[in-house]
This record gives structure tokens, C-alpha cells and sequence, in this order.
């Protein structure tokens, strides 16, 4: 592990960027974008649109270290290149914004009220790659959509379960149980979860360092006992289908607690905007999410 990049990213001040969507999202992120489907005739024109996206991103001026700590990368953009480095190195060697890849395969079909994550065939080959690739943490994502406490804690053995294979490898794990939003009992969902997760948290070796991604809580500081828990590098907030507005009022009534947004932080952008255009609404964005961030 960097003991460098593990320094600054539980001190520094900024946020986590997520540009990981992956296959299932891809189309409704180039959507967004201003690139419809018909754009695209299969899967490998998809990404590679999907990629200049994100290239386009990473690459602006407004993308900077000073307010951004880590991007989360999809698996193909981490052996992609920007400007003829490998996103990861371009990242970091260029940017100063440290590497995090996304490991999960995607969502079982539900049971128990959520969505345990499918199995990840050969993950020893993929952190053994990824850590070819210079990359500092990883993330993995599973979904909560009933208060269902047999669900959430085969949820969070998963998580953890998995997590400690990859923190073994030398990396950080993201642990990202997302509750829906539009769920009806989300307050007792994030009861259940966080009583689960400081169980888990009780008999992890000291050693064991995690990263946390959490949906933004309805109770203000919720989760700060899991914050402030030596195991945990960093608490981090997905928007999970909040607007940005939304998701930064949110944010900034949670102390400690920074953001990791996707859709929230691409909010606005447009394929066809010139590049002025382009990097003044994303400066715009980044700054918000920045300051919501460090209150």
C-alpha cells in the first residue's frame, strides 16, 4: 500500500469522484450526456464514447487535486489510456488524484429486500492487475430496498467478507451498501445497516483498513460513530438519485462526511458544449460538491 495516497486520503480535504458506470449504465450516463443510443451500434463503440466522456473529465482544468481526493474507474477505463497514459497513472502521476477501481459484477435478483452483489470470478487476477495498474482502492456495490434485517446483515457479511480478501492484497476497499432512496422505511434500513456495520467493525483486525460508501442519511450525522472508527480511512455519501442541489444541503449537515457522486457531479455536462462550456459547469459542480464536502 502507498503509504503516501493512504495519508492523503484520510486527511486531505475534497471528494471522491465516481466515474465507474459500468455496462448497465453506460446508457443512460451517455444519455445524459447528450449521446442517445443510436449513437452507438454495439458495446465496444458504447465504451469507447463512455471513455472520452470520462477522458474529457479527467483531463479538464477543473479536475484537480486541490478538490478531488480519488476517481472510481470501470474496469476497461483502467486499462484505457489518457493523453497515452493509463488512466490510473494519468491520474496520479498527473493529477495527484488518487486511483480506485470498481471490482463488483454487478446485482443479484432480489431476495430478503436487496440485492446481494453476483460473484466476482477470478478477483486474485483482477487485484493482480489492478495492482500492475497502480491502483489504490477498489469499490463494490450492493443495494438495500426493504428494512429487512436478514437482508442487510447478508449484505454487510458480504461486504466485509470480501473486503478483507482485497485489503489483504494491499488496497482499500470501498464498502458501498446503497439504501435506496425511494424506499418507504429507509430510516429503519439505515438503523439496521449501521448497527450491522459496527458490529462487523468490532471484530475487524486493526490492521484492516476500509472505506465506507453510504447513502446520505435522513438523520443529520448519523453515521458519525462509524467515522470517527480507527478501521475507517473515510466515510464517503453516493447521491444515489438525489439532485446535486439536493445532495450537497444534504451533505453539508453531515460533518466529516464527503462526497463520492456520479450523476450529481456530471449534472449539466454535454457532449455537444464547447470546451469552455464544458469545464465552467464542472468547475461549477466540483466546487459545490467541495464545499459541502469540507463543512
Amino acid at each position: 500500500m502507498n503509504k503516501l495516497q493512504l495519508e492523503r486520503m484520510k486527511n486531505d480535504n475534497g471528494f471522491i469522484a465516481a466515474l465507474d458506470q459500468s455496462g448497465g449504465s453506460t446508457p443512460k450516463a451517455l444519455t445524459i450526456y447528450g449521446i442517445p443510443k443510436e449513437a452507438y451500434a454495439d458495446d465496444a463503440l458504447m465504451f469507447e464514447l463512455v471513455h472520452e466522456m470520462r477522458s474529457r473529465i479527467m483531463k479538464s482544468p477543473a479536475f484537480t487535486k486541490e478538490r478531488i481526493l480519488g476517481a472510481i474507474l470501470f474496469e476497461k477505463t483502467m486499462d484505457s489510456k489518457v493523453d497515452g497514459k493509463y488512466s490510473a497513472d494519468y491520474l496520479w502521476e498527473t493529477k495527484g488524484i488518487l486511483p480506485i477501481l470498481k471490482v463488483d459484477k454487478g446485482l443479484l435478483d432480489l431476495e430478503n429486500g436487496v440485492q446481494l452483489m453476483k460473484p466476482i470470478p477470478n478477483l486474485d487476477k483482477l487485484l493482480i492487475h489492478a495492482k500492475e495498474r497502480h491502483i489504490f482502492g477498489t469499490k463494490m456495490r450492493s443495494v438495500i430496498k426493504e428494512a429487512n434485517e436478514i437482508g442487510i446483515k447478508a449484505i454487510i457479511d458480504q461486504q466485509f467478507e470480501i473486503g478483507k480478501v482485497i485489503a489483504a492484497a494491499g488496497f482499500v476497499p470501498i464498502l458501498e451498501p446503497e439504501i435506496d432512496i425511494h424506499m418507504k422505511d429507509k430510516q429503519a434500513a439505515e438503523v439496521i445497516l449501521k448497527q450491522e456495520i459496527l458490529e462487523h467493525l468490532k471484530i475487524l483486525d486493526a490492521n484492516c483498513l476500509v472505506i465506507f460508501k453510504l447513502t446520505l442519511p435522513d438523520t443529520d450525522n448519523f453515521y458519525e460513530e462509524i467515522i470517527k472508527h480507527p478501521n475507517v480511512v473515510r466515510t464517503v455519501a453516493l447521491s444515489g438519485g438525489y439532485s446535486r442541489k439536493e445532495s450537497n444541503e444534504k451533505l453539508a449537515r453531515n460533518p466529516k462526511l464527503i462526497a463520492s457522486f456520479s450523476r450529481a457531479l456530471t449534472e449539466g455536462l454535454n457532449v455537444k458544449q464547447s470546451e469552455a462550456e464544458f469545464d465552467t459547469i464542472l468547475d461549477e459542480s466540483i466546487q459545490s460538491i467541495y464545499d459541502a464536502s469540507i463543512k
